[in-house]
């Protein structure tokens, strides 16, 4: 009896000292690289050139048009949004290269997504709405990505414009 009341007592020590790893834990850490003072210039340019008042963060300048209610999201969060992006070419927006089709939502992990969405995206609530200027080190940088029917592609380097709507965080 003593032994199997001691093998019972040292099973429940065993099991209780194990950690258990919850879908709350997140590991990812916030992202700390900054864009180059030639592509923070370029933006800057060109918000001054298109009359646009923006925050910055880390070389990404964000519109917050809406807050948000809800919770904000974390790095290990996934998203549920609508989305659009375009090219900014010199002083203009360009080709639309992604949207959300039309009546549809996206839902990603925000650890997934480039590092532009990842360092404004805990700044902002579900229910909120952001417009996003990212420069390519925090984009897509030196990858290419081919044109799609209805989309232009991305070419290398290039600076992108989000408009975005947080539906929701999980």
């Amino acid at each position: 009896m003593k032994k199997w009341f001691l093998l019972c007592a040292l099973s429940a020590l065993i099991f209780a000292s194990c950690k258990k790893v919850t879908d709350t834990e997140c590991n990812e850490l916030a992202p700390t690289l900054v864009a180059t003072s030639t592509e923070i210039a370029y933006l800057q340019n060109f918000l001054a050139v298109n009359s646009i008042t923006a925050s910055e963060k880390n070389g990404v300048y964000y519109v917050i048009s809406s807050q948000g209610t809800g919770i904000s999201p974390n790095l290990c969060s996934n998203i549920t949004l609508t989305y659009s992006g375009n090219l900014i070419t010199g002083t203009t927006i360009g080709g639309l290269f992604d949207e959300t089709p039309a009546g549809q939502t996206s839902t990603f992990g925000l650890s997934n997504l480039i590092l532009g969405w990842k360092v404004i995206f805990p700044l902002i609530k579900a229910g909120g709405n952001v417009t996003l200027y990212i420069p390519p080190s925090l984009a897509y940088g030196d990858r290419v990505s081919p044109a799609r029917p209805g989309f232009v592609g991305i070419p290398a380097n290039s600076y992108l414009k989000f408009t975005v709507s947080l539906l929701g965080v999980q």
